[in-house]
């Protein structure tokens, strides 16, 4: 890992600046003065380079515990891209989901199927406008289309995480694409659950833990 020196890290902003302060511990400010190479003279930009340093330790102590393996939820059953839209579907309403991994036999990850893939073959950005034209009478669902398989829908590659990926990864991640969920695989690459975008922010909230 490369180390910065005090003036990079008091004048890099990090990931974790806009996260609220928290109490630092003894351990977490040592751990910081040890990242400091040389001889460590206390500047003001010293105590702001230990201070950042210091913090980010203890943010990696209070997240600990938030790991994809953790917050994923596991009962999700994948679609396969051969699978035609028709019985797609109704799988997203039996799991009350709005996002399915899509597999291979391995249950290799291929892809994933999201409501939004879906409004969007049908020419519309959102469900209230996909109402609106059904109200309307107006045609927008073709019978041939039901029997498209789901391998032309998905969305492919898809950002998946493993399960030990921790709270910067996480971060990184779902910053790197507007999705709901992403898959979580296993080692050796299989998918093993399914990580919601709304169940990481909850337990990603700086001002209600402890």
């Amino acid at each position: 890992m490369t180390k910065h020196s005090s003036r990079e890290s008091s004048e890099q902003p990090s990931a974790q600046d806009d996260l609220a302060e928290i109490a630092l511990t003894d351990d977490d400010i040592l751990e910081a003065m040890r990242e400091i190479p040389g001889y460590l003279d206390i500047t003001t930009m010293d105590f702001r380079a230990v201070y950042r340093l210091a913090h980010r330790h203890a943010i990696d102590r209070l997240f600990s515990g938030i790991t994809a393996g953790r917050l994923m939820r596991r009962e999700v059953s994948p679609l396969t891209p051969e699978i035609p839209l028709a019985e797609a579907i109704p799988s997203f309403v039996r799991q009350g989901l709005k996002s399915l991994p899509v597999v291979d036999g391995q249950r290799r990850v291929l892809g994933i199927l999201t409501e939004t893939d879906v409004l969007r073959w049908l020419g519309a950005e959102t469900f209230l406008a996909l109402l609106a034209r059904v109200i309307t009478e107006e045609p927008c669902i073709r019978s041939e289309q039901h029997h498209r398989p789901v391998s032309e829908f998905m969305t492919s590659p898809v950002v998946s995480v493993p399960m030990d990926a921790g709270l910067r990864e996480l971060l990184a991640a779902f910053a790197g694409h507007p999705g709901r969920a992403m898959p979580v695989i296993s080692i050796d690459g299989r998918l093993v659950g399914l990580l919601l975008r709304k169940v990481f922010l909850t337990a990603y909230h700086p001002d209600r833990r402890s």
